[in-house]
C-alpha cells in the first residue's frame, strides 16, 4: 500500500502530464512550417546536417548581389537610408574613371592638402597622374586624393558630386544622395544596401575598376622623396577571403563600420554590401558562401545551341544565377525582327527573350537561314 507522501507524489506527477498533455494539444499543427516561412528571407537552404542555414548579419543593413546579372539575391533592410563613410569612395573612382582622362597629372590644392581624414599623404601642390591617385583613393581610402580627384574632373568639388549624384540617377539608384566625394559625415549624404550594390556591380563591370580594386599592393613616383609610394589595399577581404577581388572599406563615427566586397568563383562574381556592422570580414564571407552555394550562375544559353520548337540558334552565351527550385520558372519567348530592320539585315533575324517569374531579365540573339513566327519555348 503506498503512503502518503507517495500519494502525493504521483497525484502531482499525473497533474503535470495532463497539463503538458494540454499545452501540446493547444499548439497548432502548422506552427513550425508558419514560423521557418517567416523567418525565410529568400530561400532556405539546408547545410550539411539538414538545418537551416542562411546569411543573417549584425549589420544595420546588407545586400548581395550578382555582379553579371544584377540580381539581388539577399537584402536585409536594403532599402534603409544610411550614411555610407569612405564606401562614397566606388562612386568618386568611377565617375573619374569614366569622365577623366588618367594619364593627366592632377595638382594638390590647399583644400585637398588640408581634408580631415584618411589621407594619403599629398602635399600643397604636388601633382601625381589621375590613375595613381584613384588607387591611392581607393587602396588607402585618401581623402585628399577625392578632393584633388573631384576638383580635377570635375572642375570643382561641388561639380563633380553634381556628377556623382547624375551618375546615380542614370543607374536608377532611388536612395541615395552625394554631398562629398570622399564619405566623411553630412545629413543629406546616404545611399542604401540595395543601391550601394548596384552601384558596385555597376562600377565592375569596368575593366580599369576591377583592376584598381582588387590591387593588394600598389607603388607610385614620389617626386618629394627618394623613395616611391606604397600602399597597401586596406581591404582585409582579400586576404581572408577565398576569390576576393575588391571592394572597398569605410568608417565614420557615425556611419560606423561599412564595408563592399566582391568575389569570383567559377566564373561568377557576387558583391555583398553592409552598413553599420561590427562583424563585415565574418559577416560577407558568409554572404558570399551563401550566393555562390544557393545561387550559382546557370548557363540557360551557349553560342550555337538550338532553340527548340525552332530553327534558330542562340548567338552567344546567357547566364543567369538560379536556385535549383528556381530552375522550372524560366520561359522564352522567340521574336522575330522585320526584313527590313537593322538587325535582319546584319543577319540577326530573330531575339530571344527571357523571362524569369513572367518577368523579362534579357535576351539573346538569334541566327538561322529561316524567319520564324513569334512563339514561346518550353
Amino acid at each position: 500500500m503506498l503512503s502518503a507522501r507517495r500519494r502525493r507524489r504521483l497525484l502531482a506527477f499525473t497533474l503535470w502530464i495532463g497539463i503538458m498533455m494540454l499545452l501540446i494539444q493547444a499548439v497548432p499543427v502548422s506552427a513550425t512550417s508558419i514560423d521557418q516561412a517567416a523567418l525565410k528571407p529568400k530561400e532556405i537552404k539546408l547545410n550539411k546536417r539538414g538545418s537551416v542555414s542562411y546569411p543573417r548579419t549584425n549589420a544595420r543593413a546588407a545586400a548581395l548581389i550578382d555582379v553579371e546579372s544584377g540580381r539581388l539575391l539577399y537584402s536585409e533592410n536594403g532599402d534603409t537610408e544610411l550614411p555610407m563613410a569612405s564606401t562614397t569612395k566606388i562612386m568618386t573612382a568611377i565617375v573619374a574613371i569614366e569622365s577623366g582622362k588618367l594619364h593627366e597629372m592632377v595638382k594638390t590644392s590647399k583644400r585637398a592638402f588640408g581634408k580631415e581624414g584618411s589621407s594619403i599623404y599629398l602635399r600643397l601642390g604636388e601633382e601625381m597622374k589621375l590613375e595613381d591617385m584613384i588607387f591611392g583613393l581607393m587602396l588607402r581610402s585618401g581623402n585628399d586624393a577625392a578632393t584633388a580627384i573631384a576638383e580635377h574632373v570635375g572642375g570643382s568639388e561641388e561639380g563633380f558630386v553634381h556628377m556623382m549624384n547624375e551618375k546615380a540617377r542614370e543607374i536608377g539608384l532611388l536612395h541615395t544622395s552625394f554631398r562629398n566625394p570622399h564619405g566623411l559625415d553630412d545629413k543629406e549624404h546616404y545611399t542604401t544596401a540595395n543601391d550601394l550594390a548596384r552601384l558596385t556591380a555597376y562600377a565592375l563591370h569596368n575593366p580599369i575598376f576591377r583592376h584598381i580594386v582588387k590591387t593588394k599592393v600598389k607603388t607610385a613616383p614620389n617626386p618629394n622623396d627618394a623613395w616611391d609610394y606604397k600602399w597597401m589595399n586596406k581591404n582585409k577581404m582579400l586576404s581572408l577571403y577565398e576569390g576576393a577581388d575588391g571592394v572597398k572599406t569605410g568608417y565614420t563615427k557615425t556611419a560606423l563600420r561599412c564595408l563592399v566586397s566582391s568575389a569570383t568563383r567559377n566564373g561568377q562574381q557576387l558583391a555583398a554590401v553592409t552598413l553599420n556592422d561590427g562583424s563585415d570580414w565574418v559577416d560577407h564571407s558568409r554572404m558570399l558562401d551563401y550566393g555562390f552555394e544557393a545561387y550559382p550562375s546557370t548557363t540557360l544559353f551557349k553560342r550555337g545551341q538550338p532553340v527548340e520548337g525552332s530553327s534558330f540558334v542562340a548567338m552567344l552565351d546567357w547566364s543567369y544565377p538560379l536556385s535549383e527550385s528556381e530552375k522550372g520558372q524560366i520561359s522564352y519567348k522567340i521574336i522575330p525582327y522585320p526584313p527590313t530592320s537593322v538587325e535582319y539585315k546584319f543577319g540577326t533575324p530573330a531575339k530571344l527573350e527571357i523571362y524569369f517569374k513572367n518577368e523579362r531579365i534579357g535576351q539573346v540573339p538569334l541566327k538561322s537561314n529561316a524567319t520564324s513566327s513569334t512563339e514561346k519555348v518550353s
